[in-house]
Protein backbone atom coordinates (compact mmCIF):
# COMPACT_ATOMS: atom_id res chain seq x y z
CA UNK A 1 0.00 0.00 0.00
CA UNK A 2 1.59 3.63 -0.86
CA UNK A 3 2.07 5.65 2.34
CA UNK A 4 -1.08 7.85 1.43
CA UNK A 5 -3.09 6.06 -0.24
CA UNK A 6 -4.28 2.51 -1.76
CA UNK A 7 -1.50 0.99 -4.08
CA UNK A 8 -1.07 2.75 -7.27
CA UNK A 9 0.14 0.14 -9.92
CA UNK A 10 2.02 1.57 -13.17
CA UNK A 11 3.27 0.23 -16.21
CA UNK A 12 6.07 1.92 -18.31
CA UNK A 13 6.75 0.26 -21.68
CA UNK A 14 9.12 0.78 -24.68
CA UNK A 15 7.85 3.78 -26.95
CA UNK A 16 9.44 6.43 -29.10
CA UNK A 17 12.61 8.48 -28.01
CA UNK A 18 12.32 10.88 -24.87
CA UNK A 19 13.21 14.29 -26.21
CA UNK A 20 12.85 17.55 -24.77
CA UNK A 21 14.01 19.46 -21.52
CA UNK A 22 13.31 18.12 -17.87
CA UNK A 23 12.43 20.49 -15.87
CA UNK A 24 12.87 18.11 -12.67
CA UNK A 25 12.24 19.63 -8.92
CA UNK A 26 14.21 21.28 -6.39
CA UNK A 27 16.87 19.42 -4.62
CA UNK A 28 15.67 17.52 -1.74
CA UNK A 29 18.50 17.91 0.40
CA UNK A 30 18.50 21.84 0.38
CA UNK A 31 14.94 21.58 0.53
CA UNK A 32 14.66 20.08 3.84
CA UNK A 33 17.47 22.06 5.16
CA UNK A 34 16.32 25.57 3.71
CA UNK A 35 13.05 25.41 5.87
CA UNK A 36 14.67 23.95 9.28
CA UNK A 37 17.71 25.96 9.02
CA UNK A 38 15.11 29.01 8.13
CA UNK A 39 13.24 28.11 11.34
CA UNK A 40 16.54 28.73 13.33
CA UNK A 41 17.61 31.90 12.36
CA UNK A 42 15.85 35.15 13.31
CA UNK A 43 13.39 36.56 10.79
CA UNK A 44 12.06 35.86 7.73
CA UNK A 45 13.79 33.28 4.97
CA UNK A 46 12.58 33.43 1.50
CA UNK A 47 12.88 29.66 -0.35
CA UNK A 48 11.95 29.82 -4.30
CA UNK A 49 12.83 26.74 -6.22
CA UNK A 50 11.24 24.49 -3.33
CA UNK A 51 10.92 20.61 -3.92
CA UNK A 52 7.07 20.67 -3.07
CA UNK A 53 7.14 16.62 -2.60
CA UNK A 54 5.15 15.17 0.72
CA UNK A 55 8.65 14.48 2.66
CA UNK A 56 9.76 18.33 2.23
CA UNK A 57 5.45 19.29 3.16
CA UNK A 58 6.01 17.22 6.18
CA UNK A 59 9.10 18.78 7.36
CA UNK A 60 7.17 22.12 6.55
CA UNK A 61 4.61 20.96 9.14
CA UNK A 62 7.38 19.55 11.69
CA UNK A 63 8.57 23.36 11.51
CA UNK A 64 5.44 24.89 12.24
CA UNK A 65 5.14 22.59 15.23
CA UNK A 66 7.93 23.81 16.46
CA UNK A 67 6.11 27.49 16.67
CA UNK A 68 8.15 28.51 13.55
CA UNK A 69 5.49 30.89 10.38
CA UNK A 70 5.84 28.95 7.22
CA UNK A 71 4.18 30.10 4.46
CA UNK A 72 3.61 29.65 0.74
CA UNK A 73 2.79 32.36 -1.68
CA UNK A 74 0.45 31.88 -5.17
CA UNK A 75 3.83 31.81 -7.00
CA UNK A 76 5.30 29.32 -5.52
CA UNK A 77 7.68 31.22 -3.25
CA UNK A 78 7.79 30.18 0.76
CA UNK A 79 8.74 31.91 3.79
CA UNK A 80 9.76 30.99 6.68
CA UNK A 81 10.31 33.41 10.17
CA UNK A 82 12.22 31.43 12.05
CA UNK A 83 12.30 31.46 15.79
CA UNK A 84 16.03 31.39 16.32
CA UNK A 85 18.59 28.71 17.64
CA UNK A 86 17.34 27.22 20.76
CA UNK A 87 13.90 28.71 20.31
CA UNK A 88 11.40 25.44 19.03
CA UNK A 89 8.25 25.26 21.15
CA UNK A 90 6.89 22.27 22.22
CA UNK A 91 4.74 20.34 19.50
CA UNK A 92 1.45 20.29 20.94
CA UNK A 93 0.59 16.23 18.65
CA UNK A 94 2.94 13.72 17.46
CA UNK A 95 5.44 15.02 14.83
CA UNK A 96 4.61 12.43 10.95
CA UNK A 97 7.59 12.64 8.37
CA UNK A 98 6.23 10.24 6.41
CA UNK A 99 8.53 8.25 4.59
CA UNK A 100 11.60 10.41 5.00
CA UNK A 101 14.94 9.45 6.86
CA UNK A 102 16.40 12.59 6.31
CA UNK A 103 13.44 14.33 7.24
CA UNK A 104 12.87 12.75 10.42
CA UNK A 105 16.69 12.58 11.39
CA UNK A 106 17.80 16.55 10.57
CA UNK A 107 15.06 17.66 12.55
CA UNK A 108 15.60 15.37 15.80
CA UNK A 109 19.10 17.07 15.57
CA UNK A 110 17.68 20.46 15.40
CA UNK A 111 15.57 19.91 18.40
CA UNK A 112 17.49 17.55 20.63
CA UNK A 113 19.41 20.53 22.56
CA UNK A 114 16.39 22.69 22.88
CA UNK A 115 14.31 22.08 26.64
CA UNK A 116 11.44 20.23 25.00
CA UNK A 117 9.72 16.95 23.92
CA UNK A 118 8.76 16.14 20.39
CA UNK A 119 7.31 12.55 19.67
CA UNK A 120 8.21 10.96 16.10
CA UNK A 121 6.48 8.53 13.87
CA UNK A 122 5.96 7.87 10.14
CA UNK A 123 4.93 5.57 7.64
CA UNK A 124 5.80 1.41 7.46
CA UNK A 125 8.75 2.25 5.88
CA UNK A 126 9.72 5.04 8.02
CA UNK A 127 8.75 2.86 11.04
CA UNK A 128 11.38 0.33 9.96
CA UNK A 129 14.08 2.26 9.51
CA UNK A 130 17.21 2.60 12.33
CA UNK A 131 17.27 5.75 14.50
CA UNK A 132 19.59 5.24 16.82
CA UNK A 133 22.88 5.89 14.55
CA UNK A 134 21.21 9.30 15.29
CA UNK A 135 19.77 9.16 18.41
CA UNK A 136 23.10 7.90 19.81
CA UNK A 137 25.41 10.94 19.01
CA UNK A 138 22.33 12.96 20.23
CA UNK A 139 22.74 11.53 23.32
CA UNK A 140 26.10 12.63 24.16
CA UNK A 141 24.47 16.47 24.37
CA UNK A 142 22.33 15.14 27.10
CA UNK A 143 19.21 14.23 24.93
CA UNK A 144 17.07 11.38 25.54
CA UNK A 145 15.29 8.95 23.76
CA UNK A 146 12.40 6.43 23.97
CA UNK A 147 11.06 4.41 21.11
CA UNK A 148 10.64 0.83 19.85
CA UNK A 149 13.12 -2.01 20.31
CA UNK A 150 16.01 -1.75 17.42
CA UNK A 151 15.68 2.15 17.90
CA UNK A 152 12.67 2.37 15.50
CA UNK A 153 9.73 4.86 15.48
CA UNK A 154 7.55 5.88 16.95
CA UNK A 155 10.04 7.74 19.30
CA UNK A 156 10.02 10.36 21.78
CA UNK A 157 13.40 12.38 22.22
CA UNK A 158 13.38 14.50 25.23
CA UNK A 159 15.58 17.44 24.52
CA UNK A 160 18.84 18.31 26.43
CA UNK A 161 18.55 21.94 28.75
CA UNK A 162 21.71 22.10 29.68
CA UNK A 163 23.28 20.29 26.57
CA UNK A 164 27.00 19.72 26.17
CA UNK A 165 29.68 20.53 23.09
CA UNK A 166 30.23 16.72 21.58
CA UNK A 167 33.13 15.36 19.93
CA UNK A 168 32.50 12.56 17.47
CA UNK A 169 33.64 10.38 15.09
CA UNK A 170 30.67 8.97 12.59
CA UNK A 171 30.93 4.93 12.23
CA UNK A 172 29.24 5.19 8.86
CA UNK A 173 28.71 7.66 5.98
CA UNK A 174 25.83 9.57 6.86
CA UNK A 175 25.51 12.92 5.74
CA UNK A 176 21.95 12.78 7.94
CA UNK A 177 24.04 11.93 11.18
CA UNK A 178 26.69 14.46 10.07
CA UNK A 179 23.98 16.74 9.86
CA UNK A 180 22.19 15.47 12.88
CA UNK A 181 24.91 16.13 15.01
CA UNK A 182 25.62 19.73 13.25
CA UNK A 183 22.06 20.67 13.85
CA UNK A 184 22.17 20.04 17.29
CA UNK A 185 25.77 21.77 18.08
CA UNK A 186 24.12 24.94 17.18
CA UNK A 187 22.43 25.38 20.55
CA UNK A 188 25.32 23.97 22.85
CA UNK A 189 27.57 26.07 24.23
CA UNK A 190 31.58 25.77 22.85
CA UNK A 191 32.59 23.65 19.78
CA UNK A 192 30.97 20.66 18.63
CA UNK A 193 33.96 18.69 16.44
CA UNK A 194 33.06 16.02 14.06
CA UNK A 195 34.92 13.51 12.05
CA UNK A 196 34.18 11.48 8.72
CA UNK A 197 36.49 8.86 7.33
CA UNK A 198 34.47 9.20 4.51
CA UNK A 199 33.27 12.63 2.62
CA UNK A 200 29.31 12.64 2.37
CA UNK A 201 27.26 15.34 0.97
CA UNK A 202 27.90 18.61 2.52
CA UNK A 203 24.81 20.73 2.40
CA UNK A 204 25.00 20.95 5.98
CA UNK A 205 28.32 22.93 6.29
CA UNK A 206 27.77 25.24 2.83
CA UNK A 207 24.44 26.46 4.04
CA UNK A 208 25.17 26.58 8.08
CA UNK A 209 27.97 28.91 6.65
CA UNK A 210 25.83 30.96 4.84
CA UNK A 211 23.30 31.53 7.56
CA UNK A 212 26.55 33.01 9.53
CA UNK A 213 27.57 29.95 11.65
CA UNK A 214 30.77 29.58 12.04
CA UNK A 215 32.15 26.45 10.90
CA UNK A 216 35.40 25.21 8.91
CA UNK A 217 36.57 22.05 7.95
CA UNK A 218 40.00 20.45 7.62
CA UNK A 219 41.31 17.81 5.73
CA UNK A 220 43.08 15.13 7.91
CA UNK A 221 44.60 11.83 7.50
CA UNK A 222 42.03 10.77 9.67
CA UNK A 223 39.53 12.45 7.48
CA UNK A 224 37.24 15.71 7.55
CA UNK A 225 37.29 17.29 10.42
CA UNK A 226 34.54 19.63 11.12
CA UNK A 227 34.70 22.35 13.89
CA UNK A 228 30.91 24.20 14.60
CA UNK A 229 31.11 26.94 17.54
CA UNK A 230 27.78 26.92 18.91
CA UNK A 231 25.18 29.16 19.97
CA UNK A 232 25.17 31.79 17.02
CA UNK A 233 22.54 33.99 15.67
CA UNK A 234 21.53 32.47 12.69
CA UNK A 235 21.12 34.86 9.88
CA UNK A 236 17.56 34.65 7.69
CA UNK A 237 18.56 34.05 3.73
CA UNK A 238 17.19 34.14 -0.06
CA UNK A 239 17.66 30.44 -1.53
CA UNK A 240 17.30 29.66 -4.97
CA UNK A 241 17.10 26.13 -4.73
CA UNK A 242 19.23 24.38 -7.53
CA UNK A 243 17.41 21.42 -9.35
CA UNK A 244 17.67 17.62 -7.62
CA UNK A 245 21.09 15.56 -9.24
CA UNK A 246 18.85 12.63 -7.61
CA UNK A 247 15.77 13.45 -9.53
CA UNK A 248 17.77 14.08 -12.69
CA UNK A 249 19.10 10.92 -12.19
CA UNK A 250 15.98 9.38 -13.71
CA UNK A 251 15.46 11.19 -17.35
CA UNK A 252 18.90 11.57 -17.91
CA UNK A 253 19.45 7.68 -17.25
CA UNK A 254 15.90 6.69 -19.29
CA UNK A 255 17.28 8.73 -21.88
CA UNK A 256 20.56 7.21 -22.30
CA UNK A 257 18.97 3.81 -22.41
CA UNK A 258 16.26 4.21 -24.58
CA UNK A 259 16.63 4.58 -28.40
CA UNK A 260 16.87 7.96 -30.17
CA UNK A 261 16.82 9.96 -27.30
CA UNK A 262 17.77 13.11 -26.00
CA UNK A 263 16.93 14.95 -23.12
CA UNK A 264 17.98 18.36 -22.09
CA UNK A 265 18.08 19.06 -17.86
CA UNK A 266 18.52 22.67 -16.54
CA UNK A 267 19.56 23.74 -13.69
CA UNK A 268 21.49 20.97 -11.98
CA UNK A 269 23.10 21.10 -8.49
CA UNK A 270 26.66 19.52 -9.34
CA UNK A 271 27.86 19.79 -5.69
CA UNK A 272 31.05 17.37 -5.92
CA UNK A 273 29.66 15.12 -2.77
CA UNK A 274 26.57 14.75 -5.44
CA UNK A 275 27.98 13.95 -8.63
CA UNK A 276 29.51 10.41 -8.54
CA UNK A 277 26.50 8.81 -10.90
CA UNK A 278 27.61 11.39 -13.40
CA UNK A 279 31.03 10.56 -13.25
CA UNK A 280 30.49 6.58 -13.25
CA UNK A 281 28.23 7.21 -16.07
CA UNK A 282 30.56 8.60 -18.49
CA UNK A 283 33.38 5.75 -17.65
CA UNK A 284 30.97 3.46 -18.73
CA UNK A 285 30.84 5.46 -21.77
CA UNK A 286 27.78 7.65 -21.79
CA UNK A 287 26.92 10.65 -24.04
CA UNK A 288 26.60 13.28 -20.93
CA UNK A 289 27.78 17.01 -21.68
CA UNK A 290 27.79 20.16 -19.09
CA UNK A 291 26.83 23.34 -20.48
CA UNK A 292 26.84 26.92 -19.03
CA UNK A 293 28.32 25.63 -15.98
CA UNK A 294 27.82 28.32 -13.18
CA UNK A 295 27.26 28.81 -9.29
CA UNK A 296 23.77 29.12 -7.92
CA UNK A 297 24.06 30.38 -4.07
CA UNK A 298 27.42 28.79 -3.53
CA UNK A 299 26.58 25.45 -5.28
CA UNK A 300 28.02 24.49 -8.52
CA UNK A 301 25.33 24.21 -11.28
CA UNK A 302 24.94 23.42 -15.11
CA UNK A 303 22.49 21.88 -17.90
CA UNK A 304 23.26 18.34 -18.67
CA UNK A 305 22.19 17.19 -22.00
CA UNK A 306 21.87 12.85 -22.37
CA UNK A 307 22.10 11.27 -25.31
CA UNK A 308 21.26 7.55 -25.91
CA UNK A 309 24.47 5.76 -25.66
CA UNK A 310 24.30 2.08 -26.77
CA UNK A 311 28.26 1.01 -26.36
CA UNK A 312 27.96 1.65 -22.64
CA UNK A 313 30.49 -1.00 -20.74
CA UNK A 314 30.05 -2.55 -17.64
CA UNK A 315 32.87 -1.26 -14.79
CA UNK A 316 34.00 -1.30 -11.19
CA UNK A 317 32.89 1.61 -9.66
CA UNK A 318 34.96 2.94 -6.76
CA UNK A 319 34.04 2.43 -3.60
CA UNK A 320 35.12 5.55 -2.36
CA UNK A 321 32.66 7.10 -4.46
CA UNK A 322 29.66 5.36 -2.69
CA UNK A 323 28.57 8.52 -0.49
CA UNK A 324 28.40 10.71 -3.25
CA UNK A 325 26.01 8.73 -5.70
CA UNK A 326 23.96 6.37 -2.64
CA UNK A 327 20.69 7.74 -4.11
CA UNK A 328 21.66 7.01 -7.35
CA UNK A 329 22.84 3.36 -7.38
CA UNK A 330 19.03 1.80 -8.76
CA UNK A 331 19.37 3.60 -11.59
CA UNK A 332 22.75 2.91 -11.99
CA UNK A 333 21.91 -0.61 -11.92
CA UNK A 334 19.19 -0.17 -14.77
CA UNK A 335 21.61 1.43 -16.70
CA UNK A 336 24.00 -1.29 -16.34
CA UNK A 337 21.96 -4.01 -17.22
CA UNK A 338 22.16 -1.85 -20.66
CA UNK A 339 25.37 -2.07 -20.61
CA UNK A 340 27.98 -4.57 -21.80
CA UNK A 341 29.47 -7.01 -19.20
CA UNK A 342 29.39 -6.91 -15.61
CA UNK A 343 29.12 -3.51 -12.91
CA UNK A 344 30.31 -3.91 -9.54
CA UNK A 345 29.33 -1.81 -6.98
CA UNK A 346 31.09 -2.04 -3.48
CA UNK A 347 30.84 -0.39 -0.13
CA UNK A 348 27.19 0.44 -0.26
CA UNK A 349 25.93 -1.55 2.89
CA UNK A 350 23.74 1.84 3.35
CA UNK A 351 21.76 0.15 0.47
CA UNK A 352 19.99 -2.31 2.83
CA UNK A 353 18.59 0.50 5.59
CA UNK A 354 17.26 2.97 3.33
CA UNK A 355 13.75 3.24 2.59
CA UNK A 356 13.72 -0.44 1.42
CA UNK A 357 16.48 -3.21 1.05
CA UNK A 358 17.70 -1.31 -2.13
CA UNK A 359 20.35 -4.29 -2.96
CA UNK A 360 17.69 -6.70 -2.20
CA UNK A 361 14.28 -4.83 -4.14
CA UNK A 362 16.68 -4.26 -7.38
CA UNK A 363 18.32 -7.58 -7.37
CA UNK A 364 14.81 -9.03 -7.36
CA UNK A 365 13.52 -7.64 -9.51
CA UNK A 366 15.78 -7.08 -12.43
CA UNK A 367 16.54 -11.13 -12.03
CA UNK A 368 12.57 -11.60 -12.91
CA UNK A 369 13.26 -9.49 -15.54
CA UNK A 370 15.94 -11.31 -17.07
CA UNK A 371 19.13 -9.84 -15.73
CA UNK A 372 21.85 -11.58 -13.72
CA UNK A 373 22.42 -10.15 -10.31
CA UNK A 374 25.06 -11.37 -7.68
CA UNK A 375 24.86 -9.96 -4.11
CA UNK A 376 26.65 -9.65 -0.63
CA UNK A 377 26.22 -7.85 2.36
CA UNK A 378 27.63 -4.68 0.85
CA UNK A 379 27.99 -5.35 -2.31
CA UNK A 380 25.94 -6.20 -6.28
CA UNK A 381 27.42 -6.89 -9.53
CA UNK A 382 25.04 -6.22 -12.11
CA UNK A 383 25.47 -8.50 -15.81
CA UNK A 384 24.96 -6.49 -18.28
CA UNK A 385 23.11 -8.01 -21.89
CA UNK A 386 23.75 -4.46 -23.59
CA UNK A 387 20.98 -2.86 -25.20
CA UNK A 388 17.48 -3.74 -24.83
CA UNK A 389 18.73 -6.24 -22.60
CA UNK A 390 16.20 -6.47 -20.63
CA UNK A 391 13.24 -8.69 -21.22
CA UNK A 392 10.77 -7.34 -18.86
CA UNK A 393 6.82 -8.48 -18.88
CA UNK A 394 6.92 -8.47 -14.94
CA UNK A 395 5.27 -6.71 -11.99
CA UNK A 396 7.50 -6.05 -9.34
CA UNK A 397 7.66 -5.00 -5.72
CA UNK A 398 8.60 -1.05 -4.68
CA UNK A 399 8.49 -1.90 -0.80
CA UNK A 400 7.21 1.61 -0.09
CA UNK A 401 10.27 3.13 -1.77
CA UNK A 402 10.26 5.96 -4.31
CA UNK A 403 13.62 5.04 -6.10
CA UNK A 404 12.77 1.56 -6.59
CA UNK A 405 9.36 2.71 -8.32
CA UNK A 406 11.02 4.92 -10.92
CA UNK A 407 14.14 2.95 -11.35
CA UNK A 408 12.09 0.29 -12.56
CA UNK A 409 9.49 2.17 -14.27
CA UNK A 410 12.92 3.71 -16.47
CA UNK A 411 13.79 0.04 -17.34
CA UNK A 412 10.58 -0.23 -18.77
CA UNK A 413 11.11 2.68 -21.56
CA UNK A 414 13.69 0.14 -22.89
CA UNK A 415 12.54 -3.71 -21.90
CA UNK A 416 11.62 -6.13 -24.38
CA UNK A 417 8.02 -6.46 -23.33
CA UNK A 418 7.64 -3.60 -20.47
CA UNK A 419 7.98 -3.33 -16.88
CA UNK A 420 5.09 -2.89 -13.86
CA UNK A 421 5.56 -1.85 -10.43
CA UNK A 422 2.90 -2.86 -7.74
CA UNK A 423 2.79 0.92 -6.12
CA UNK A 424 3.78 4.58 -7.84
CA UNK A 425 2.13 6.19 -5.21
CA UNK A 426 5.50 6.44 -3.24
CA UNK A 427 7.38 8.65 -6.14
CA UNK A 428 5.08 11.37 -4.84
CA UNK A 429 7.43 11.81 -1.66
CA UNK A 430 10.39 13.08 -3.85
CA UNK A 431 9.26 13.49 -7.38
CA UNK A 432 5.58 14.51 -7.59
CA UNK A 433 5.24 15.66 -11.48
CA UNK A 434 7.53 12.38 -12.58
CA UNK A 435 4.83 11.04 -14.27
CA UNK A 436 3.73 13.94 -16.26
CA UNK A 437 7.43 15.04 -16.99
CA UNK A 438 8.23 11.32 -18.66
CA UNK A 439 5.20 11.10 -20.64
CA UNK A 440 6.11 15.20 -21.80
CA UNK A 441 9.16 13.66 -23.04
CA UNK A 442 7.54 10.65 -24.89
CA UNK A 443 7.78 7.92 -22.57
CA UNK A 444 4.48 5.32 -22.41
CA UNK A 445 3.49 5.05 -18.58
CA UNK A 446 0.00 3.01 -18.22
CA UNK A 447 -2.14 3.44 -14.85
CA UNK A 448 -4.12 -0.05 -13.62
CA UNK A 449 -7.20 2.38 -14.44
CA UNK A 450 -6.25 3.74 -17.61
Amino acid sequence: MSAHGEPQPMTARKGGALTGVADVPGDKSISHRSLILGAMAVGETIVTGLLEGQDVLDTAAAMRAFGAEVTRDDDGTWRVHGVGVGGFAEPEDVLDCGNSGTGVRLIMGAMATCPITATFTGDASLRSRPMARVTDPLALFGTRAYGRAKGQLPMTLVGAADPLPVTYTTPVPSAQVKSAVLLAGLNAPGQTVLTEAEATRDHTERMLAGFGAEISTEVTPGGRVITLTGQPELRPQSIAVPRDPSSAAFPVCAALITEGSEVLVPNIGLNPTRAGLFETLREMGADLSFENMREEGGEPAADLRARYSPDMKGIEVPPERAASMIDEYPILSVVAANAEGPTVMRGVKELRVKESDRIAAMADGLRAAGIEVEDGPDWWIVHGRGPGGIEGGVTVATHLDHRIAMSFLCAGFASRKGITVDDAGPIATSFPIFEPLMRGLGATLERASE
